[in-house]
């Protein structure tokens, strides 16, 4: 029997992010084109060429758990349950009852518990293998962070963790989508959760040569599609959004912030860092024929770009492939991370609630820092103010390490 597919919709959101805890916090801010990204607090990195990165700053895991909780996850499973309480309290759904067999959770990171693995095998190393603490793995794998969240709420339906770089949260967005889709769930709490700014994942990204070192002006640093840009900025935090059957959340009386139409997923094929653009295009082309829209029904892209010098041309071409005339007559693009820094596996997460916001409030939040533009990049990035416009559809793009890419198609609830 074929199978009808189901509508999606958003129905909560919960961001924990460099510009604020909470979603009106790090709305506003990017609205207001602020940026999150400062000197690191969390370790010593004077002797480091990249000293900066976007921090959450004034995170209390206590506000959100009780100290024994804290104490056996690592910070980025910290910051997913944040997130997922305030996405849960903004959907208005009660926590305090099992969510149930109908309720799934796919939420991932890109490179789960660094800073717990880093301590823990300087633990012992220097103190022997008995004083590792029994709840090291659980505290750094990348499936911890759904499986405590499910543990907690009682989401006994599908729980998996899609791993998959920079393309993490999108990914699970878009897996999330198929599952109510195809009838597999009602409901399910999704995005991405990263706490990767440690000595280690700072270096090994310092050594890969793909971090600003903009030292002195921090807030500048990040500055996609800007001919000045010499990097990406290393970001922490979380995004979580609920997703539901239309007529599930309708039943309960939600609010709805959008609907999700389309999701596609493609391999560059490539190269382990530098994209090929190849990959991207197709997704884009993909998630279009999904969402069943044509180029010119898009009116904007919230952008991978992450600004590496690489990167933002390849995504630009890729953008003026698909849409052709389109790109340059009425498409708005824009990226986020110029004021979170890149959130390598959250990234999904909180550029799909950006693009949901922004479909919502009917404002596209700026790229800021764009004060000389690219030459090769030259498309409307909505440079450094937002801009209030009521919007039908959108596109998220995620791209990452592997060349692995995913991309969301929104649109606006209308019926």
């Amino acid at each position: 029997m074929q199978r009808v597919e189901r509508r999606v919709v958003v129905t909560g959101i919960g961001l924990v992010t460099p510009l604020g805890i909470g979603t009106q916090q790090t709305w506003e801010a990017a609205i207001a084109g602020k940026s999150g990204v400062g000197p690191i607090t969390r370790f010593d990195a004077k002797d480091l060429p990249c000293r900066i990165a976007g921090e959450v700053k004034g995170f209390e895991p206590a506000n959100f758990m009780d100290k024994k909780e804290a104490r056996r996850n690592d910070l980025f499973i910290q910051l997913g349950l944040a997130a997922t309480q305030l996405a849960l309290h903004d959907a208005a759904l009660p926590t305090d009852k099992p969510l149930g067999d109908r309720c799934g959770v796919i939420v991932g990171s890109g490179m789960g518990g660094l800073a717990t693995l880093e301590d823990t095998h300087l633990t012992a190393v220097n103190k022997g293998h008995r004083r590792v603490n029994p709840f090291f793995i659980p505290s750094i794998i990348v499936n911890l962070v759904g499986g405590q969240i499910s543990i907690r709420y009682g989401a006994a339906g599908v729980n998996y963790a899609p791993v998959s770089a920079c393309a993490t949260g999108n990914h699970a967005i878009g897996e999330s989508m198929r599952h109510i889709q195809h009838g597999d769930a009602d409901m399910v709490i999704t995005g991405g959760a990263e706490a990767t700014i440690t000595l280690l994942g700072i270096s090994g990204f310092t050594a890969a040569r793909a971090l600003s070192e903009r030292n002195d002006a921090p807030e500048k640093a990040s500055r996609p599609f800007d001919k000045d840009r010499d990097g990406f900025v290393a970001g922490e935090g979380a995004g979580i959004l609920v997703v539901e059957e239309l007529e599930h959340a309708r039943k309960r009386d939600a609010r709805i912030y959008c609907e999700l139409t389309g999701y596609s997923a493609t391999a560059d094929a490539f190269h382990i860092t530098q994209p090929s653009g190849t990959g991207a295009e197709r997704a884009m082309r993909l998630v279009l024929e999904d969402a069943g829209l044509r180029p010119e029904q898009v009116q904007y892209i919230n952008a991978h770009g992450t600004s590496t010098p690489v990167g933002d041309i390849a995504e630009t071409k890729a953008m003026k492939a698909v849409f052709g005339d389109w790109a340059k007559k009425g498409l708005m693009v824009s990226s986020t991370k110029s004021m979170t820094g890149h959130l390598l596996g959250a990234a999904g997460g909180v550029e799909g609630a950006f693009t949901a916001l922004a479909l919502y409030h009917g404002i596209i939040p700026p790229t800021i820092n764009l004060d000389n533009p690219d030459p090769q990049c030259d498309l409307d990035y909505v440079p450094n103010h937002a801009r209030e416009v009521r919007i039908e559809s959108a596109l998220s793009n995620s791209f990452g390490f592997g060349g692995t890419n995913a991309v969301i198609a929104f649109r606006r609830m209308r019926d």
